[in-house]
C-alpha cells in the first residue's frame, strides 16, 4: 500500500494539526492508494455503463450510472484528503494502475459477468478501506476514518444493489 511513485518526486507540505509527519504519510499512503482504487473502480463502472446489453440493459444502465456518479465525487473527497494531510494525490493513470486493488478488464463481458466483476471490485475495495480505517483510528485521525467509514457503507450499498441483480 506504498505510494513510492508519489515520493519519488513528492513536495511534502508541513502541516501543524497535531498529526506528526510520518503518521500523515502514512495515511497519505493509505488514502492515495484508495483515490487509485475508487478511479480505476469509476473508469471500470463506466465503461460498463457504456456498453452493457442484453435483458439487464435498462437496470444496469441505470444503477451504473448511480455508481459512477457517486465515484467520481468519492475520488475528488479522497484526494483532497491526501492533499490536506500535505502530500500530493496520484495524478496519472500510471501511477493508479499500479497502486489499485482493482484489475482492469480487457474486453466487454456479458451483463452479469460485469456485474459479478463490479462486486468483486467493490468488496476489494472495501476490505482495503477497512484496514486503512483501522489505522486511521489507531493514529486519532478521526477525519480520515470518518470518510472512509462514510465510503465503505457507499460501496456495501453498492454490493447489495449489485449482488440483488443476479442469482447464485
Amino acid at each position: 500500500m506504498t505510494t513510492e511513485v508519489l515520493k519519488s518526486k513528492a513536495r511534502v507540505e508541513t502541516v501543524e494539526t497535531g498529526l506528526d509527519q510520518g503518521t500523515r504519510q502514512r495515511l497519505a499512503d493509505g488514502v492515495a492508494a484508495l483515490v487509485a482504487d475508487t478511479y480505476a473502480l469509476l473508469i471500470k463502472t463506466h465503461g460498463y455503463h457504456w456498453n452493457v446489453v442484453g435483458p439487464l440493459f435498462y437496470s444496469l444502465h441505470k444503477l451504473t450510472e448511480e455508481q459512477y456518479t457517486d465515484l467520481f465525487e468519492a475520488v475528488d473527497d479522497l484526494a483532497e484528503r491526501v492533499r490536506a494531510l500535505g502530500f500530493p494525490a496520484p495524478g496519472s493513470f500510471a501511477q493508479m494502475a499500479q497502486m489499485s486493488v482493482v484489475e482492469e478488464n480487457q474486453g466487454v463481458p456479458a451483463a452479469e459477468d460485469m456485474i459479478k466483476d463490479l462486486i468483486r471490485d467493490n468488496e476489494a475495495v472495501v476490505r482495503r478501506m477497512r484496514e486503512i480505517a483501522v489505522i486511521a483510528d489507531e493514529l486519532e485521525d478521526t477525519v480520515t476514518n470518518d470518510l472512509l467509514t462514510e465510503r465503505m457503507g457507499e460501496h456495501e450499498k453498492a454490493i447489495w444493489m449489485l449482488k440483488a441483480m443476479v442469482t447464485g
